[in-house]
């Protein structure tokens, strides 16, 4: 029992070696912690940085400050904060540094004490010493910097830059100290970049308002079918089946829609997840191949498979794959010249020009080919080339938008091309795995 009083008060003696040193030195940079503090909690506040996020980096500069030793340094007042010696300086440097977002740091003069990288990025070389007027010349921004540093409030504005792209900006200022002369830290600048936020907004509506408006009308023709029925034709049976053929094909198209909405939603919220599984091109093409020939017999179209000789295996998910292909061939059928040809293959080209190997799935029909200025938009959602053939045909102009999700998502690429008369080709471009050798 003795022994083990005797060990336990040794543990003690040599935790404790080490924590009143650590609490010392916690002690002593009571100034730089208070500081984090207040960083963190401005951009948890003002730049939406999550509690989580903003716990760890709080604990990570404790953490610092209890381990490093700095014995030569003077304990920091809080008021003092612009005159601390190189490390207290260097702290909130590297906060600064850290933040995800464009951040500058003014003094009580409106001159430039710090800026990071991102706002380098933004703003171009760095002007450290310089005026806030000589990084940006916006008046908004420039008045509320004098603002901020007479009433010591936080402010918030808007920028637009339209040079060299339109962009839009939230700038929060948020004062750090008393003002004095001399380079200390008084003002923190952050910005926040809008356009990608306005730009999904503006997708969503235009989205919603595409959606609604294909369902709209065949809606709006089942409703008028069915009042006919009810009324005028309503002991027509000549006029009731042709109304009813027309709304049956009305309610299919109204489904393909919905479907199609809910296909695309499901491949957009999987597009960020990694991929798994190894995947051959030829089985996947050979699979969508073997599955459309009624469609295409129907159609009086023939299908000529070039498979590669070899293995075409990649890293992907085979269901997204199968619908990749499936839109593409089908298109294909659709669109293509009425009993003519179309043809697949499954190529592989080898890495060169910094690129790393990958594969080519080629789909080639004999249609009437697309015009050069209808190409740039074919991926986007409800683009058609022809509103009517399109719809005619059964096309929702979804298809080519799944397309484009689910090759984001494989880090591949969807390249046409077409010549008016002749035909199209949709070439999928797939990364191979990076140690297969194939022997073409």
């Amino acid at each position: 029992m003795a022994l083990q009083i005797s060990a336990l008060q040794d543990r003690l003696r040599r935790l404790a070696a080490y924590v009143e040193p650590a609490a010392a030195r916690l002690a002593t940079r009571r100034a730089e912690l208070w500081l984090a503090f207040c960083l963190t909690a401005f951009f948890m506040v003002a730049g939406g940085l999550s509690f989580r996020a903003a716990l760890v980096g709080f604990a990570i500069v404790a953490v610092w400050a209890a381990l490093i030793a700095d014995d030569k340094r003077p304990s920091l007042r809080t008021t003092d904060l612009g005159k601390s010696p190189a490390g207290g300086d260097r702290l909130w440097r590297v906060m600064v540094d850290a933040v995800p977002e464009p951040a500058v740091v003014l003094d009580g003069s409106g001159q430039i004490v710090h800026a990071n990288r991102l706002a380098e990025e933004l703003f171009g070389t760095r002007r450290r010493g310089g005026h806030i007027a000589s990084m940006t010349r916006d008046p908004e921004l420039l008045a509320a910097v004098d603002e901020a540093l007479d009433t010591r409030q936080l402010r918030e504005v808007e920028l637009h830059k339209r040079v060299p792209v339109e962009r839009r900006l939230l700038a929060t200022l948020a004062p750090l100290d008393r003002p004095r002369a001399g380079a200390d830290p008084s003002l923190l600048i952050s910005f926040r970049d809008l356009t990608e936020q306005d730009r999904l907004a503006r997708m969503r509506a235009d989205f919603v308002a595409n959606a609604s408006h294909e369902l709209r009308t065949p809606l709006a023709s089942l409703r008028g079918f069915v009042e006919t029925l009810q009324g005028a034709a309503k002991n027509d049976p000549e006029a009731r089946e042709r109304f009813l053929k027309v709304m049956s094909e009305q309610s299919e198209r109204m489904s393909r829609l919905v479907d199609d909405l809910l296909s695309l939603s499901r491949v957009e919220m999987r597009e960020h997840l990694p991929l798994a599984q190894n995947v051959d091109l030829n089985d996947v093409v050979s699979h969508v191949i073997q599955t459309l020939q009624p469609l295409a017999a129907g159609a009086g179209t023939t299908i000529e498979f070039r498979r590669l000789h070899g293995p075409a295996t990649l890293r992907g998910d085979r269901d997204e794959l199968v619908q990749v292909f499936q839109n593409l061939v089908q298109n294909a059928i659709k669109y293509g010249k009425s009993g003519g040809r179309i043809e697949v293959a499954v190529a592989h080209a080898e890495a060169a020009a910094g690129r790393p190997a990958r594969f080519i799935v080629s789909v080639t029909d004999e249609g009437p080919g697309i015009a050069p200025q209808h190409l740039p938009r074919l991926t986007e959602r409800f683009y058609r080339v022809n509103v009517l053939a399109s719809r005619e045909r059964g096309g929702t102009g979804l298809g080519l938008a799944i397309v484009k999700h689910i090759l984001n998502r494989h880090r591949g690429e969807l390249n046409v091309t077409s010549t008016v008369g002749q035909g199209s080709t949709f070439a999928v471009v797939l990364p191979a795995l990076p140690e297969q050798s194939i022997n073409t």
